[in-house]
């Protein structure tokens, strides 16, 4: 990966939810990081964690292309949300399931009906 913005953007395109973290889920390498993957966990739904300390280019990339100045970084639909204070704050006032649903029944996932 070259972490071009058409990389970074077809990322975020492919996967509902997406974490660009330090580490990785099961071995995260910053209390932000590991944070943001308990939220997006106990979201229950499946994430794309993308470790963006493989690579010395990842960090400037990601935030220039994100206009966000700091990791982790949270994507839900396309749509960046923050890090990890937001995302706890979002799982736990029931914003992020709605905005996570909403995204799903736009993209076909289902919802209450065929017009929304």
């Amino acid at each position: 990966m070259d972490w071009t913005p058409e990389e970074l953007q077809a990322i975020v395109d492919e996967h509902a939810l997406v974490l660009f973290m330090k580490g990785t889920p099961d071995q995260a390498q910053c209390g932000f990081s590991n944070r943001a993957a308990q939220v997006m966990q106990a979201l229950g739904e499946p994430f794309a964690a993308v470790n963006i300390l493989t690579d010395p280019r990842a960090i400037p990339s990601i935030c220039t292309w994100s206009d966000f100045p700091t990791m982790p970084q949270i994507f839900v639909h396309g749509e960046l949300i923050g890090g990890s204070d937001i995302a706890l704050e979002m799982l736990n006032d029931g914003s992020l399931r709605e905005m996570y649903d909403a995204g799903k029944a736009k993209d076909g996932g289902g919802g209450c009906c065929n017009s929304c």
